[in-house]
């Protein structure tokens, strides 16, 4: 029967042209799964055959787990003070085995064997078609639909099948069996049954390569694609920059009366883009990114890294966009917020602000409103600044002399102290749990603690605008926090 075996390996060896290795370890996968049925718990079987003569032993094995984690399947774990009475060098993470007797091969199913050989056969062979396809190192995948699985699209390219997921399409393309289809290829995972390439139509990684692929001065080095946001199906925006003064990178991407740029749309079901000059200049790469939208002014807060963009009434709802759709876009491909405003919104912020400043000025600086103004004009924004700047720049105010001057920061530098003391001590009344939260920093606590949230369950309880306002933060930024605080209110729930 062992010469048989061996003679059977060696024939599915050739036939299906993988590894001898892999023949032999389908044939101890069926025989470990036939022995374990002679057992009623989760048993764990070993089985190492011989390669030269066939000959097979069996092994029953635990794995040796530490003693604080107790056993999760005693059937097929050992703990580590136990183990070591059998095994005294053992270590945790390792095998113990025990030799049981060997199933004969005459009494396993023929059919179950067969399945486990032919599967283990399948799935070497299918790494092997995968091994090869991703070798040649394609970013794009190019195939047939082959069928539908899930809301999911199995796609084929001679042997290799892919996987669209329904929320990697693009909305509204109806695919359907035998339509040919380009998507990129996002991910490989060997893992997943059947298609393991993850592929996707409607990231901005796509685009990026459709144009690649159509523009060839970007793989020349000539042009570079320096971001891209899409709204899928609908419009989209990428940033390029030429390399060479010679190329105008826009004419470049369009193409002669539009081809380069059309034969991308085409592909993504009529989707529009907009290609615009990128710059290292934020503010100017902002206003490229807004087009076709004209700005009257752009106001930069590198703080929170947003930008407060100004434009007349004509151009406020181009700027905008449907839905919200071309500021939204802007932002994702330049990184920053962008808060669009008209002429009469702006005017109000700057004047709130003004007043913010003015208020803070006379309040902590003890000034009258002419001083506080007289600051404001002069650039002054915060404390921080009547206290630190160089004395030389406050002495070139007219309106101040020396004393002025030197009252102004000593009283500046007073007052933050004293602001610096009463956060320390504000901190202090924060609760532990609040202090080890997974996303607060010390500056962090410090704007909670000045606003009253001295708990996780007070931070809990907030809405994200209220938290937004507290803390100057973004929604995302701020919704994860508050989730974050509120896990513990579901612990233990299933």
């Amino acid at each position: 029967m062992n010469r048989e075996m061996l003679m059977l390996v060696e024939a599915i060896s050739r036939e299906k042209n993988v590894e001898r290795d892999v023949v032999f370890g389908a044939v101890e996968l069926a025989l470990a799964q036939a022995t374990k049925k002679l057992y009623s718990g989760e048993v764990d079987i070993r089985v190492s055959m011989d390669r030269d003569s066939g000959d097979y032993e069996t092994f029953r094995r635990w794995l040796v787990v530490p003693d604080e984690a107790g056993l999760q399947n005693p059937e097929a774990e050992e703990l580590l003070m136990d183990a070591k009475d059998r095994v005294p060098d053992v270590e945790e993470g390792e095998y113990i085995e025990e030799l049981i007797e060997s199933l004969p091969i005459g009494r396993i199913g023929a059919m179950a064997a067969k399945q486990v050989i032919l599967q283990k056969i399948r799935d070497a062979e299918r790494e092997m078609l995968l091994q090869d396809f991703m070798s040649r190192g394609e970013r794009i995948f190019m195939g047939t639909v082959k069928r539908m699985d899930k809301g999911d699209i199995i796609v084929e390219s001679g042997r290799v099948e892919g996987r669209l997921r329904r929320g990697e399409m693009i909305p509204k393309e109806n695919l359907r069996n035998g339509d040919r289809v380009r998507a990129m290829i996002m991910e490989v995972d060997s893992t997943l049954r059947g298609a393991p390439i993850i592929l996707s139509r409607s990231s901005p990684e796509f685009m990026i390569e459709l144009f690649r692929q159509e523009v060839p001065e970007v793989e020349q080095g000539l042009l570079e694609i320096k971001s891209c946001a899409r709204d899928a199906g609908s419009r989209a925006k990428i940033a390029v920059i030429s390399h060479d003064k010679r190329v105008d990178p826009i004419g470049t991407c369009v193409g002669v009366r539009g081809t380069r740029v059309n034969a991308v749309t085409n592909e993504l079901a009529g989707e529009r883009v907009d290609i615009v000059l990128w710059s290292e200049d934020p503010a100017q790469f902002v206003i490229g990114a807004l087009a076709p939208a004209n700005v009257s002014s752009i106001v930069v807060d590198e703080e929170k890294h947003a930008m407060d963009v100004v434009v007349d009434e004509e151009n406020l709802a181009i700027a905008i966009g449907r839905g919200g759709q071309n500021v939204r876009l802007a932002s994702d491909l330049t990184g920053w917020k962008i808060n669009i405003m008209d002429a009469a919104e702006s005017a109000q912020k700057t004047a709130n602000e003004t007043e913010g400043i003015r208020a803070l000025f006379m309040d902590k600086l003890d000034v009258d409103q002419e001083i506080a103004d007289i600051l404001i004009e002069e650039g002054f924004t915060s404390l921080e600044e009547v206290a630190y700047v160089p004395i030389q720049e406050m002495l070139e105010i007219e309106s101040f002399d020396e004393d002025t001057v030197n009252e102004l920061r000593s009283r500046a530098k007073d007052a933050l102290l004293t602001i610096e003391i009463a956060k320390e001590e504000s901190v202090e009344e924060v609760s532990q749990d609040l202090r080890d939260l997974e996303g607060l920093d010390t500056e962090l606590i410090a704007k909670l603690a000045e606003a009253g949230v001295l708990t996780r369950d007070d931070l809990a309880d907030l809405a994200i605008d209220e938290l937004v306002e507290i803390t100057g933060q973004d929604e995302e930024d701020a919704k994860t926090l508050i989730l974050k605080a509120r896990e513990h209110w579901f612990a233990g729930q299933e």
